[in-house]
């Protein structure tokens, strides 16, 4: 019987993408099949998608960054005494850890699954793109019947979703944020232009939620200090309430997590915090009717794709919150396209270059 709920649980996962974990607040998900149950003539390539995960070369300079780092290890003093942020970091770690072990431990256990992931890289099958995939975007778009034009999203607008309020004068749903917080991985790498927290205040948050309230989801690092101008500055300033906290856990191919849990200033998860906006024909009975089906520390396991990219985490959000699946979403500073979504930002198309797919 349980082999069967197990066989059962795997074939849907290789439908799907995603896989519930026994025992633990955890899924896993599969980016590139969640991704490709969006598109018909194209499919994400796994090579291109798990570039970082696979390529030789990506793998040999980071051994060669990890042997630098033994070489500085060795000549580095003793650890200085924590400040007062960096403890409240570290309690913040500490609360959550119990959770990311659990999870992790649940993941390393399902072997069946592991089979499945850990031959991605047996499975990669080479892009076939049209020719001149190797061009950038803007290139590509002043081309005449450039090879993006073909990639189509399936997306099937539901014939009653203007009988659940969900209008397009009435605002947004769901509002995911993934701003490009200042850091200083991203401006040595120098992979996307980054903003001061401040003008993040003036994103009009509270304007674009729908009539009936929203779920906004906001993407953000580690760093104590971010997370506390979030929660007393940037959440008042949108109006938002904070329900919830979602942690994306990064994994290797053969399940091990990408680097040591407890390592200070390089952690292998982000935080994902969630949280409700009034809208203004929602009464505090409906708003807290929401909140229950918003679990805290809700773990995502999954393989890190391209630089700053986030698994794709729209079911799981509908998942939650039903009343959103016929709603109006939007991803603000989006670097992608999903289906059935607005993507704004000044990188909408950036993992769109049809060097990121292959024919069916």
């Amino acid at each position: 019987m349980e082999d069967s709920k197990t066989s059962d649980k795997l074939s849907e996962f290789l439908e799907s993408g995603v896989y519930r974990l026994e025992d633990s607040n955890a899924v896993f998900i599969d980016p590139v099949r969640v991704l490709n149950r969006s598109y018909t003539r194209f499919r994400v390539s796994p090579s291109a998608y798990y570039s970082r995960s696979f390529d030789s070369k990506h793998a040999g300079q980071e051994a060669r960054v990890s042997s630098n780092f033994r070489k500085r290890k060795r000549k580095e003093k003793k650890p200085q005494p924590l400040n007062d942020r960096e403890r409240a970091a570290d309690q913040r770690h500490q609360e959550v850890r119990p959770f990311l072990l659990k999870a992790h431990e649940s993941l390393v256990r399902a072997t069946e699954l592991l089979e499945v992931v850990s031959n991605l890289k047996g499975n990669l099958c080479p892009s076939t793109s049209s020719p001149g995939a190797e061009q950038s975007l803007v290139e590509l778009g002043r081309v005449w019947q450039a090879p993006l034009y073909e990639i189509t999203l399936n997306f099937h607008p539901n014939d009653n979703a203007r009988e659940d309020g969900a209008e397009s004068d009435c605002g947004f749903n769901l509002i995911v944020i993934d701003p490009p917080w200042e850091n200083g991985s991203a401006r040595q790498k120098q992979r996307y232009s980054t903003l001061p927290n401040r003008y993040f205040l003036s994103l009009p948050v509270k304007q674009i939620c729908h009539t009936d309230g929203a779920l906004v989801a906001l993407w953000v690092t580690n760093r104590e200090k971010l997370r506390g101008f979030v929660e007393k500055e940037l959440f008042p300033a949108w109006g938002v309430k904070y329900v919830a906290t979602f942690f994306w856990l990064k994994v290797k191919a053969d399940g091990s997590l990408i680097s040591d849990l407890d390592l200070f200033h390089h952690r292998p998860y982000e935080c994902l915090l969630l949280g409700l906006v009034h809208g203004k024909v929602t009464d505090s009975k409906q708003l807290s009717s929401t909140k229950p089906i918003l679990p805290d520390n809700q773990i995502i396991l999954s393989i890190p794709g391209g630089y700053s990219r986030k698994p794709p985490i729209a079911g799981l959000l509908h998942e939650y919150a039903p009343r959103l699946q016929r709603g109006r979403c939007i991803e603000l500073f989006a670097r992608e396209m999903t289906a059935g979504w607005i993507s704004w930002g000044n990188e909408p198309l950036h993992f769109q270059e049809s060097r990121n797919f292959m024919k069916t």
